[in-house]
């Protein structure tokens, strides 16, 4: 980052984006100072200045939502910021994950989310059984039931591969996928562990250590 930092001169007050991480949803919107900003930069957790109470303030502090931060960019013309954060609960005071849950338009679920709900749908299927489904199911079967899904769907992504089918392809990976995601909610693997895991191996093939 160095010594680079949006333009606080011509306004005191610059915007600032908050998204999650992991999904990409914008979570709230803010106003930082260059004090606030700082201190984001310093503490690696969000900070913001008061509007209302002419005061700083750090997202988190008395409710415990706390926001680290991962990646802070800014526009083209240093105005407005961006920051990239892992969240600790909700973002908005009303206990809404997102601030902005008011839709005013809507065509349905976007594509950027899809996994996270599907996730957080195997979850309450594992947590709260629900008679006749097939997730369920898989739960109650266990790990050998759930690893033979996998590898039929393994073996089904082959064979619509070799065909050359790219709908029977599509279709065979996002049953893999699926199956995928029950046994990783089964063996309690999380995303940012296989994040993780990529990121690891992306630096060491590009050369830089793991600190």
């Amino acid at each position: 980052m160095g010594n680079i930092e949006p333009n606080f001169t011509e306004n005191k007050l610059i915007p600032a984006i908050i998204q999650e991480e992991a999904t990409g949803e914008v979570l709230m919107l803010a106003y930082m100072n260059q004090e606030a900003y700082r201190k984001t930069l310093e503490t690696k957790e969000t900070w913001f200045f008061s509007r209302k109470r002419k005061e700083l303030w750090n997202k988190g502090a008395t409710s415990g939502n706390k926001q680290f931060v991962k990646k802070i960019s800014y526009d083209c013309d240093q105005d407005a910021i961006l920051v990239q954060v892992k969240a600790l609960g909700p973002a908005c005071h009303t206990g809404e994950h997102t601030c902005f849950y008011n839709n005013v338009f809507d065509e349905g679920t976007t594509t950027h989310n899809i996994i996270p709900i599907l996730k957080e749908n195997i979850h309450n299927r594992r947590k709260n059984p629900v008679e006749d489904s097939y997730t369920t199911y898989l739960f109650r079967e266990g790990i050998d039931k759930i690893l033979k899904k996998v590898g039929e769907e393994a073996s089904e992504v082959i064979i619509g591969a070799k065909n050359n089918d790219k709908q029977e392809v599509t279709w065979e990976i996002a049953d893999l996928t699926y199956h995928l995601l029950v046994l990783m909610e089964l063996l309690e693997v999380s995303d940012e562990d296989i994040k993780n895991e990529l990121v690891k191996r992306h630096l060491q093939k590009i050369g830089v250590k793991d600190e």
